[in-house]
């Protein structure tokens, strides 16, 4: 087949397995005196999520918006309704750990 031709069955095969429920769901570790977990949805094209869970089950959140560029991050252990900001890939109000620390940067690469 032609490579236009091969694009043509990629695409119908791509568009038979377009989901309608969520792709990822994940499970709060937190205790009820982090809050509740925040609602984070990328339903559009300008919405990047991150998620990272360490090896003690503490949980991030990164969301960046490509239109506005603002970056923020929340966690379990910090409570999950406290929303920060993310500036040039670093949290100025958070401790992270160098997983996080790394995780982070990561996010912060894929949006730059």
């Amino acid at each position: 087949k032609s490579p236009l031709a091969l694009n043509d069955v990629f695409s119908k095969e791509r568009s038979a397995l377009a989901m309608t429920e969520p792709m990822l769901k994940i499970r709060n570790h937190h205790a009820a005196s982090c809050g509740d977990p925040p609602i984070v949805a990328s339903d559009t094209e300008d919405v990047y999520l991150g998620y990272f869970e360490n090896r003690h089950g503490e949980q991030w959140i990164f969301t960046f918006d490509r239109k506005t560029r603002a970056a923020t991050l929340r966690g379990g252990d910090v409570g999950w309704n406290s929303l920060f900001h993310v500036v040039d890939g670093i949290v100025p109000d958070l401790i992270l750990g160098n997983d996080e620390q790394a995780w982070l940067r990561a996010c912060w690469m894929a949006v730059n």
